[in-house]
């Protein structure tokens, strides 16, 4: 697939200056130019943030509301309970705020939904249930905001509730104690992209200043908020990368044995971004998508160093199955995708009886990932359907899902990532009208673009710039690792390999030798030959095999030189 290449605009003047101002190699201050950190402040902030770099809380929505309304539970000694999520996101967010409640005296429950049964949010029954039990106030963390029939059932029931949230509101808000949530149309908190668990960050921070608590009170949770922060693809810019920057720091010497355990049997031994999103994370959201949400919570909440190495071993082997689930699944898709030439569709839609729907949305991302097309992946239980679809940039998928919605029986998410229900008997008439629809928008006229930072050259490439290259991390969603174009390099080498599914070249810029690796671009082998001159796109990385460190660039793609 042909893909566009786009250069980002570097002011070489503001290059210079920042290299100069915080004595840095001008390649990374190039990156730093290329994403609009041209601000000396900006920049410091960026490299090296301090906890002055957090904003006022008290400018977030219902925060006064909120705090003040907490602080009267606290004093009350009220029954009060801290209703979650089961994603990384939801786990860390109750965690956190339930033992910063705990700290103050105030001895709070939690519910996590199952999300099998129950799914996203809060639900009616699970109200009952804590109606039941006599709690007097429901604290909702990356959840709640569009809750509107449930708050109001709650308040029915004699229970009020606060909400923090960080997803977009409805038209209307529910009627609750405080709604706290940097979406809301009013807001006039500077940032609007906190993860859920920032959200609660903010909250405690909050709490702190009015009962006139020290700092580390709320500081010393900035593992947690971090690990969900990165977890939950949020943005990592402004007060998100004070949090994931500060709070990598802490994950390094965390005292949170839950998570010692994770970092333990993950078997990374560098503490970065890579860490979270492929070592923990995966380990904390497997016990969601496959029904053991519980586990995730008292594995952060437990002081017992032997129910630790349970849950984790636990939570370790959920994520095997979850693997497994997800490539059995990821099978069976590509072998419907081949057998009915799916992909030449404009968009990919599947059923199948039996899918996991707690897994369904990783494959759909595989899927859209590897043809460039919007797929929806839907699961069949007796007569019922549930689904879950990812998209490319350019395609709206819930403005699709929206045009399809008489076939739906729910449906909710964002441009890129949806989930919804139906009847099974509707699945066919779903399915054609929303292909129809992908029709009418072109989707393969849509190319994906490759932005490129900066043009790299031989004295680009040594170990000195790759250490270099750490001070921007953590790399995530809007801080990408950088990706550097390397113009005018000849195939010394070229061959596929790991059975045709991966590219692996050696290259040559006079007579330094560059080695680069193109996953998932085995069939590119047949397309060059030992000499031609190419222009690689790719990020720079050490390849540690059989105890040697070599640089390599990982490649994006490649194209003949001009």
């Amino acid at each position: 697939m042909n893909k566009k290449w786009e250069y980002r605009k570097i002011d070489q003047k503001k290059v210079k200056e920042i290299s100069d101002e915080f004595h840095i190699n001008e390649l990374i201050s190039s990156v730093l130019v290329s994403r609009g950190l041209i601000n000396e402040e900006d920049v410091r902030i960026f490299l090296e943030p301090t906890r002055d770099d957090f904003y006022d809380p008290f400018s977030l929505p219902d925060i006064e509301e909120g705090t003040d309304r907490i602080i009267k539970a606290i004093n009350n000694k009220e029954k009060v309970i801290i209703y979650g999520d089961y994603d990384v996101d939801g786990i860390t967010s109750t965690t956190v705020l339930k033992k910063f409640l705990d700290g103050r005296g105030l001895n709070v429950d939690t519910y996590i939904p199952n999300r099998l049964k129950e799914g996203y949010g809060l639900n009616k029954k699970a109200i009952d249930e804590i109606a039941s039990k006599d709690y007097t106030l429901i604290i909702t963390v990356d959840c709640g905001i569009s809750s509107i029939e449930e708050v109001e059932y709650a308040n029915s029931l004699g229970i009020e509730v606060i909400i923090t949230d960080h997803h977009e509101p409805l038209d209307k808000l529910p009627n609750a104690v405080a709604v706290i949530d940097a979406k809301r149309k009013d807001n006039k908190y500077p940032f609007n992209q906190l993860a859920g668990v920032g959200v609660v960050f903010k909250l405690i921070q909050g709490l702190s200043k009015k009962l006139c608590l020290e700092d580390k009170e709320y500081l010393k949770y900035l593992d947690l908020v971090c690990i969900g922060t990165i977890s939950d693809i949020v943005p990592l810019v402004d007060e998100n990368r004070v949090i994931a920057k500060l709070g990598l720091k802490l994950v390094a010497m965390t005292r949170n044995l839950g998570l010692k355990g994770l970092l333990k049997i993950s078997g990374y031994t560098q503490i970065d971004s890579n860490t979270v999103s492929f070592g923990i994370a995966p380990r904390i959201n497997a016990c969601g998508r496959m029904g053991h949400e519980e586990d995730a919570l008292k594995l952060f909440l437990s002081e017992d160093i032997n129910e630790v190495k349970e849950l984790t071993k636990k939570l370790n082997e959920y994520n095997k199955i979850r693997q497994d689930t997800e490539k059995e699944i990821f099978k069976q898709a590509i072998e419907m995708i081949d057998k009915n030439k799916e992909y030449n569709n404009n968009a990919i839609v599947l059923g199948h009886e039996g899918w996991h729907h707690g897994v369904i949305g990783i494959v759909s991302s595989k899927i859209t990932e590897m043809y460039f097309k919007p797929s929806i992946l839907i699961c069949f239980e007796e007569d019922e359907a549930k689904g879950s679809g990812r998209s490319v940039p350019g395609f709206d998928l819930h403005e699709a899902l929206c045009s399809c919605s008489n076939h739906l029986e729910k449906y909710g998410g964002h441009e890129m990532a949806v989930g919804l229900s139906l009847k099974k008997e509707e699945f066919n008439n779903f399915k054609k009208e929303f292909e129809e629809y992908a029709n009418k928008e072109n989707v393969k006229e849509i190319t994906p673009i490759i932005y490129i930072d900066v043009q790299i050259t031989e004295k680009d490439f040594n170990f000195n710039t790759i250490e270099e290259l750490k001070l921007l991390e953590p790399f995530g969603e809007a801080n990408k690792k950088p990706l550097f174009v390397y113009k005018g390099l000849k195939i010394d080498s070229i061959r596929a390999i790991s059975e045709g599914r991966h590219l692996k070249l050696t290259l040559k810029d006079k007579n330094k030798t560059i080695n680069a690796i193109g996953f998932n671009m085995g069939n590119l082998a047949q397309d060059y030959l030992i000499g031609d001159k190419i222009d690689i796109v790719g990020y720079l990385e050490i390849n540690h095999f059989n105890g040697t460190d070599i640089i390599q660039l990982n490649l994006k793609d490649i194209m003949k030189s001009i």
